[in-house]
């Protein structure tokens, strides 16, 4: 089934052709977010929803853009509005503990280890992965559709709807903060 025929099965409500869907992108779906939110399980959760969205609105899917396009910027965008509230929540249970209500919970990510990086890398990917975590937030998009999904410039911008030299240009500054945030790991820890 070709992909206009998926998209006009999804619309009829076709359980096959979601079947179908889910298992041609569900990892695509679910490394995208987990690059972002560095929790497995909240990954798991976020691709659900994801899907889950996808059902209830594909009625209103355009084609103006391929459905891999718009299956990752629903990825992208669940995955952010997560690291939105996480934040929030986390800002809160400050003052909470500050106000005596509740101890204060640290919910950083120690270890985090993505699915497709190698064993023998995991520790440099962590690393990474934790750096990148400080990237504004359309740099870590752009690196990470690049990089670690393997997009190109052209389906990036189209993702985040932006043109190829701003993705260019998001991409070089990434590269840069990173590169400077990694060296002065490195030189701290070595």
């Amino acid at each position: 089934m070709n992909e206009q025929e998926l998209i006009i099965s999804l619309r009829q409500g076709d359980q096959q052709a979601f079947k179908q869907l889910v298992h041609h992108w569900q990892h695509m779906v679910y490394n995208t977010v987990l690059g972002i939110v560095q929790d497995a399980q909240e990954a798991e959760d976020l691709a659900q929803e994801v899907f889950i969205q996808v059902y209830q609105s594909i009625a209103g899917f355009r084609n103006e853009a391929r459905l891999s396009t718009w299956l990752y910027r629903i990825a992208v965008t669940k995955a952010l509005d997560a690291e939105r509230r996480k934040k929030t929540k986390k800002r809160f249970a400050g003052i909470r503990a500050i106000l005596g209500l509740e101890g204060d919970h640290d919910e950083t990510i120690a270890n985090f280890n993505h699915p497709g990086v190698q064993l023998e890398n995991k520790e440099k990917a962590a690393v990474l992965f934790r750096a990148m975590k400080g990237l504004p937030q359309n740099q870590r998009i752009a690196f990470l559709l690049i990089k670690t999904e393997g997009l190109s410039y052209e389906a990036t911008a189209e993702v985040m709807k932006i043109t190829v030299k701003a993705a260019e240009a998001l991409m070089h500054r990434a590269k840069q903060n990173l590169r400077k945030a990694l060296e002065k790991y490195y030189r701290d820890t070595g």
